[in-house]
Parts: structure tokens; sequence; C-alpha cells
């Protein structure tokens, strides 16, 4: 029995926090982090290389806290770089990752280790971001946070992106690109495009059928 890694005595978990920018994902990430700390448990923290807005390899939460960790080019990598002794391996902007993220984070968990997730569930369009599906079907424990709407106050679950010109999915940005909104306030663009268009396509109907008579 004493040939067995000490890792089989420990009951892995993966946790995920998810909601839109603003929200204070990355601030849970920290507090949960910090705890474990505390309590001197070996953690490791991970992020994505794209994400330099505050930090080239530090965590920064939007409220300035800020935790060290290993910025990484792919999801291989932290299986590459995670230490024996590591008890906690938390993860940030997990959206960004690859595929292969959702193997590395159930392999971690069968190895004992407790994961911790923060990103974004949703892109600027509130469609699915990334491996985010899939890895809330895994998850042991969600936690959806939201922020306020910037319109109106209310709680936001959706990021609205300022820039209309970039439609990829992935474009890391702060204030200046994006705000927090509210389903009201996030959707009402789209729906006055789409009675717009179908109000000309109505109006087109009508002519041609007036020409045809």
């Amino acid at each position: 029995m004493g040939n067995y890694p000490s890792h089989q005595f420990f009951s892995g978990s993966i946790e995920v926090v998810c909601g839109p920018m603003f929200s204070g994902k990355t601030e849970e990430l920290i507090r949960r982090v910090r705890r474990a700390q505390i309590a001197r448990q070996k953690v490791q923290i991970f992020k994505p290389a794209i994400d330099d807005r505050y930090h080239d390899t530090n965590v920064v939460s939007h409220s300035s806290l800020e935790v060290e960790a290993v910025a990484v080019g792919s999801s291989i990598d932290i299986l590459k770089k995670l230490y024996d002794t590591t008890r906690i391996v938390a993860i940030d902007e997990v959206q960004f990752f690859d595929e292969n993220i959702i193997a590395v984070v159930q392999k971690l968990a069968r190895r004992g280790i407790r994961v911790i997730c923060a990103g974004l569930d949703q892109d600027y369009r509130g469609r699915a971001f990334g491996p985010m599906p899939e890895l809330l079907c895994i998850a042991d424990m969600v936690n959806k946070v939201s922020a306020i709407c910037t319109v109106c106050g209310s709680p936001a679950t959706k990021s609205f992106r300022k820039i209309t010109t970039d439609e990829n999915q992935v474009l890391v940005g702060e204030t200046d690109v994006y705000e927090a909104r509210c389903r009201t306030h996030f959707d009402y663009v789209a729906e006055g495009e789409e009675e717009l268009l179908a109000f000309t396509v109505a109006i087109k109907s009508d002519e041609q059928g007036e020409l045809n008579l």
C-alpha cells in the first residue's frame, strides 16, 4: 500500500467560475487561491499567454488584485509545468485555451488535484465560448456570477463589444472594447436590425406585388 503515490488519497475536483466581463470571476479565483495558500496548500496558477492586459505572467483582476502565475501557450503546457507537490491548480481565462483543456482538467482531477477555472461562458455574440460548454458539463461545482449593466444598472450576464469592425471571437480588451450588459440592453440592437430587415423585405414584397398587377 505504501507504493501508491500520495495523491491517490486526495479527492480531486473541478470548479468553474463563469460569467460576463467585469463580473469578478478572476477576483473569485484569487480569493479561493489565497484561502488555499493560507491553509498551506501547494497552489499553481496558470493563464493563457494571449492575456497580457495587466501583466505578462501574473493573474490580475479588474479591481487590481494580483497573484503570481505562469503564462502558457497551450493546455498541454500546464501538465509540463506542474509540480509533483501541487494540490491545487487554478486556471484563469480558461475560455482562451484549446480543446485539450478538457482532457488536461480531467487528468488533474483524477490525480487528486482540486482544479479551479475561471472564464467567460459566452462571447460577445452571446454564444458559447470555446471549451466552456463541455467544461461546465464535467464540473463538480459551477458558480455563475453577474456584473452590472452599464446602461440600466441591472444584473448583467452578457459581454457587449463596442467595436463592430472586428468579428473574431477572441479579442482581448478592457473597458475600451467591452461593456457588461443585461439581456435587454444586449439584445435590443440585434432585434432592431432584424425588425428593420423584416420591414424592408415586406415593403419590397408589396412593391413587387403592385408591379405584377
